[in-house]
């Protein structure tokens, strides 16, 4: 991650300043060799699945495609919706797979090449035409994907979390004050997205974290430790 990013977020807010000195430079990196198409379909597939369940249906679903590390658009025309249900598709997924290959085919979601050209807010509009995929689903592609450095995905549960917890605030801040709060990121808004996302991460980790046992009432510390094990 550029060094002039996090000088210009630091710069902009010490809270940031702070969660960076925390948790280190940004090491997000994107898989920029996805194709779009492929994109959107494995996120279809994982949508309110865990990641196992989703890998599962993924895997069957490529296998059905011998030769082809994944399936064109064209290539879904192969086969029914009752061998795409017999993976592990429901039928709303189905139909949003059918709508997804349709409108790559006809040009509605670009490929690689033509994607490369359009701004966010274009990207944006054309693929959530796409039956089934929203807004979030298609800032994550610009973020995990694309590798676009302004984006702030200020729906998403996890950055909302990491805005209250770096911020102290007693409750879940609303979309629409986070992205007013989030415009002195610009333009590497993606990057705090990533340090929300690590303050998210840490506040969760510490909530389940096993905690100590204080000693009884009356009894020293140093005594109570020293009684573990003994009986009454």
């Amino acid at each position: 991650m550029p060094s002039e990013t996090l000088q210009h977020l630091a710069r902009r807010d010490p809270a940031m300043r702070r969660i960076i000195l925390t948790h280190g430079p940004c090491t997000l990196k994107p898989d920029t060799r996805c194709q779009p198409f492929q994109a959107l379909a494995r996120a279809i597939a994982q949508q309110q699945l865990n990641g196992a369940a989703a890998a599962t249906i993924l895997k069957r679903f490529t296998g059905l495609f011998p030769g082809r590390r994944f399936p064109r658009p064209e290539d879904l025309a192969l086969v029914g919706d009752d061998v795409l249900r017999s993976v592990g598709f429901s039928g709303a997924k189905v139909a949003a797979l059918r709508d997804l290959a349709a409108k790559s085919l006809d040009g509605t979601v670009p490929s690689s090449r033509t994607i490369a050209r359009l701004d966010d807010a274009e990207i944006i509009t054309r693929l959530t035409a796409v039956r089934g995929v929203g807004p979030w689903t298609v800032q994550m592609l610009l973020i995990f994907q694309l590798g676009r450095p302004d984006v702030l995905p200020a729906d998403d549960f996890g950055v909302r979390s990491g805005y209250r917890h770096a911020y102290g605030l007693a409750e879940m801040p609303k979309p629409a004050v986070l992205l007013e709060f989030g415009e002195r990121w610009r333009p590497y808004r993606t990057t705090a997205t990533w340090y929300l996302w690590r303050v998210a991460d840490a506040a969760r980790e510490n909530s389940i974290r096993p905690k100590k046992p204080k000693p009884s009432v009356g009894v020293p510390a140093r005594q109570a430790d020293k009684s573990k094990g003994s009986s009454l």
